[in-house]
């Protein structure tokens, strides 16, 4: 059942190691890639710095330009800043990574579900972001998922019932 909710975007989030984490998880990599493939539109495998500084805030980092230039340098020194490849850009995106706050990033995540900021998601609200991820999950899949996870029974998934989703799965 967990597949279904994956396909809904309910991929719980990785929980931040107790010391300092040295890479991206594949997941995040996959992201940054894929926001580099967006805007590097002549395919040359590079990007500007302000490019870079956009793709970072399109991400939902709040960078500005010397923080962009900083990071850069410190990814290499030697460089002119003109050519940011995606290597250069993993590292400047793990500190912004590695300062996420698994808890804030799953009420986030809850209040996306929860657009009528009811406190709960309900199938509508499944139904809703079923629809504009393009998936094709019939009631029946939807009413399972709540089902499954909503221990009071009553009909929907709470804020507590979704955190706890996403801390208990084996993926987080």
């Amino acid at each position: 059942m967990l597949g279904r909710a994956e396909g809904l975007g309910l991929t719980p989030l990785k929980r931040q190691p107790t010391r300092v984490r040295h890479e991206l998880t594949e997941e995040q990599k996959q992201e940054v890639r894929e926001a580099f493939e967006l805007f590097d539109t002549e395919q040359t495998g590079t990007l500007s710095l302000y490019e870079a500084k956009v793709l970072l805030r399109a991400l939902g980092f709040p960078v500005r330009k010397h923080d962009v230039l900083r990071a850069f340098h410190a990814v290499d020194p030697h460089a002119d800043g003109a050519a940011v490849t995606l290597s250069h850009l993993y590292e400047m995106a793990l500190p912004h990574y590695a300062g996420l706050d698994p808890q804030e990033e799953m009420l986030k995540a809850f209040r996306l579900f929860d657009a009528d900021a009811s406190g709960k998601i309900s199938v509508a609200d499944l139904r809703r972001v079923a629809r504009e991820l393009g998936e094709g999950l019939s009631e029946d899949d939807l009413q399972a998922m709540v089902d499954e996870f909503d221990r009071d029974q009553d009909g929907q998934i709470s804020k507590d019932e979704f955190l706890a989703i996403m801390q208990n799965s084996n993926a987080f």
